[in-house]
């Protein structure tokens, strides 16, 4: 196992640099510390086709004016908080309105757009990049100065750790994600209609049409959003359910898992065999099927479009922060916040 570092490019004469983690049955993970965003993922099929299943882009520069968080880290909150202002220490903080009247995925400036500091650890089993950052008091609003540190780890099981940890000198909120586009057919050979989800969830949250939660925890029995046995994402999108269209013909929504680290969500597609299984501490995981992806410019060489990725974010319930009966993502002083995320990548038995 070994980690391949190189230069990625540069950004306000700061030098950003690419990190490949290799194992010893071929599967590569590139990211760069640039947002911890991860650029490429390698993986076999059934038929031992080594291909990458996430969408991301040649160079720096189109990360940096990238508008879909493609790999990247998410925070300090993930996803949106209305009227971006909340009440916290018995103030009111202003943050960022980078959607509409909203607080989107950390702002303006969030930790998806600037360079982290970087260690490599080599193990015969596993080999891993530490990223760390310290999000200064104020910054896109938040109080507290905040040491992050996200670790990822790959191991000769196929397996991909995210491991996410955090300490503040304030009352502060924090939520963070993985923004990854998943397409398991393989450099992006098709979209994901075909792709089939499971997950281990009986309520997702009903979306206003700002796609921000109303506070309502519907049941999944007897509509697209039941993902308790496996299901086409092509589903949702053909659904005339009033939540589907809301999010633009498909999936954005938040689902309240069941059950953790229990191979509770796994996404597979059928043609290439492929198979990926997450596993999380996190009270939910969001599901976006790429519904707002625009027809122009590349991925990756192909035409940018609708639904060529699944993004499977796993968090805390978005704007929990205005919702007393959604689980709390407020970190108190000096309390160390930590998540971890598995992924496993596999092939379907023939």
């Amino acid at each position: 196992m070994k980690v391949i570092q190189e230069k990625f490019g540069e950004v306000n004469d700061q030098t950003v640099n690419s990190f490949t983690l290799v194992n010893d049955h071929g599967m590569e993970l590139t990211c760069i510390n640039y947002g911890c965003i991860i650029t490429k993922m390698i993986t076999p099929d059934k038929d031992g086709n080594y291909e990458n299943i996430v969408l991301g882009y040649d160079s720096l520069e189109e990360y940096v004016k990238g508008s879909y968080f493609f790999g990247t880290v998410v925070g300090r909150v993930a996803g949106r908080i209305k009227g971006g202002s909340f009440d916290l220490n018995g103030k009111t903080y202003t943050l960022a309105k980078n959607e509409n009247n909203n607080h989107l995925h950390g702002g303006d400036k969030g930790f998806d757009k600037v360079i982290w500091d970087a260690s490599i650890q080599e193990n015969d089993e596993d080999v891993s990049v530490q990223f760390s950052y310290l999000s200064p008091d104020g910054e896109e609003g938040y109080p507290g100065n905040l040491n992050i540190k996200v670790t990822y780890t790959l191991n000769n099981q196929n397996e991909l750790t995210i491991h996410y940890s955090g300490i503040s000198d304030e009352k502060t909120l924090l939520n963070m994600t993985n923004h990854s586009y998943f397409n398991l057919s393989g450099n992006i050979k098709r979209d994901i209609l075909n792709h089939s989800l499971s997950i281990k969830s009986d309520k997702f949250l009903e979306l206003n049409d700002e796609l921000l939660p109303t506070g309502e925890l519907l049941d999944v029995l007897g509509t697209p959003f039941d993902f308790t046995s496996e299901r086409l994402i092509q589903s949702g999108v053909e659904s005339h359910h009033p939540q589907n269209q809301l999010a633009g013909q498909g999936y954005d929504h938040p689902f309240l898992l069941s059950s953790n680290h229990d191979q509770e969500i796994v996404l597979t597609d059928s043609e290439s065999g492929r198979t990926l299984t997450i596993e999380t501490d996190e009270t939910g995981v969001v599901v976006y099927s790429g519904n707002q992806m625009k027809s122009e410019g590349e991925i990756y060489g192909v035409p940018s479009r609708k639904y060529l990725g699944i993004c499977l974010e796993t968090q805390g319930l978005p704007d929990a922060i205005h919702h007393p009966n959604f689980p709390s993502w407020v970190l108190e002083k000096d309390q160390e916040y930590t998540s971890v995320t598995k992924y496993k990548f596999g092939v379907a038995a023939k």
